[in-house]
């Protein structure tokens, strides 16, 4: 890939600005909405069974893609390219399809343990797992600048995590479980959107990730069966059938963001989620947030702007100013050695 592929590629125009703004909003909303409602849920008094609860979910995704594409085929441009190709997709989409049950379970798992506040404070730890392994597979390029910013955004997550009262180790594990799938997921979900020669569209994309996740998840499901899992779904099927219509249109959006932004930017955009929702937490729901943790979300939100606006607007006096400080060149004293093209992002 060029090095214009990286910076501001989606952002330095207008429209391509406005429909990633557009989609972020629409993934934010969603996420935080299914948080609040699979936590409602996992209370033991209701649906408790996190691996039950989560293979609904996906059960559910695949049958309305499904339903989606035999109804309006014109929806999943990327069909097409996978002609042929089918047992390549198998070979990309199997690691997915289990990253992805590890990330959903564990995360579910999680609300037994841990606050809805403390959970979202640990989701910011993600900027580094999801960049690292962007950087692995080349879809992204680590520098001075961004390193720096990077550890920025992390010192106030580790802040606002370090300030817990009532921290319980297994549900930590649990979460830590959870966002590792989650990342890894990510970033092979934006290669083979971005890119591989598929470029796979988001509904195609999730078309294929759905039945690969279902298969690993009714497998856990079997292994961890209990009668009581039937009894409530009898008795909560009414709630249970728009929390997992909720969830589908979360993987969609999620695909979007990934689609026509990236991984990281992805990971930014759940930040922002994050603080909204841990926000509703102290003001809405009165859970106990100390003052050090506060102090951390807002260190992780300057950190945060700044990435954005490294993005946004790369050749401004304030980035050439952040890239003279941590002696960085600017992009356009920057030359490969011996005249060769640099094939990094």
């Amino acid at each position: 890939m060029a090095d214009s592929g990286e910076e501001g590629r989606h952002a330095v125009e207008p429209v391509g600005l406005a429909r990633a703004l557009v989609v972020c909003a629409l993934y934010i909303a969603t996420s935080a909405s299914l948080i609040h409602f699979n936590k409602f849920l996992m209370h033991p008094e209701r649906f408790p069974f996190a691996m039950a609860l989560t293979a609904a979910h996906m059960l559910v995704t695949f049958l309305l893609c499904s339903l989606l594409y035999l109804l309006s085929p014109s929806l999943f441009p990327g069909m097409a390219r996978t002609a042929g190709r089918r047992g390549e997709l198998l070979r990309w989409f199997a690691p997915i399809g289990c990253l992805f049950a590890v990330g959903l379970y564990c995360s579910n798992r999680a609300y037994l343990y841990c606050s809805v506040a403390f959970l979202q404070f640990m989701k910011e730890l993600n900027v580094v797992l999801v960049f690292a392994l962007s950087c692995s597979v080349g879809l992204q390029r680590c520098t001075r600048a961004r390193l720096m910013v990077l550890v920025w955004i992390i010192t106030g997550a580790s802040i606002a995590v370090v300030g817990e009262v009532h921290f319980v180790w297994l549900g930590f594990a649990i979460q830590v479980c959870s966002q590792l799938g989650e990342s890894g997921k990510n970033v092979l979900g934006e290669w083979i959107m971005r890119g591989s020669d598929l470029r796979l569209d988001p509904l195609t994309y999730t078309m294929f990730m759905s039945p690969m996740c279902l298969v690993v998840l009714l497998i856990g499901t079997v292994f961890t069966w209990q009668s009581e899992i039937a009894v409530r779904a009898v008795e909560w099927w009414k709630v249970l059938l728009p929390n997992a219509g909720l969830a589908f249109a979360l993987n969609v959006s999620v695909a979007l963001v990934i689609k026509e932004c990236s991984a990281v930017t992805f990971v930014l955009a759940g930040l922002v989620k994050d603080m909204a929702i841990v926000a509703a937490c102290v003001l809405v729901f009165g859970e106990l947030v100390l003052y050090q943790q506060l102090l951390g979300f807002v260190i992780c939100l300057g950190g945060i702007l700044c990435w954005s606006y490294m993005r946004i607007n790369p050749g401004s006096a304030f980035i050439q100013g952040l890239l003279a400080a941590v002696g960085e060149a600017p992009k356009d004293e920057q030359a490969p050695i011996l005249g060769l093209k640099s094939q990094q992002v």
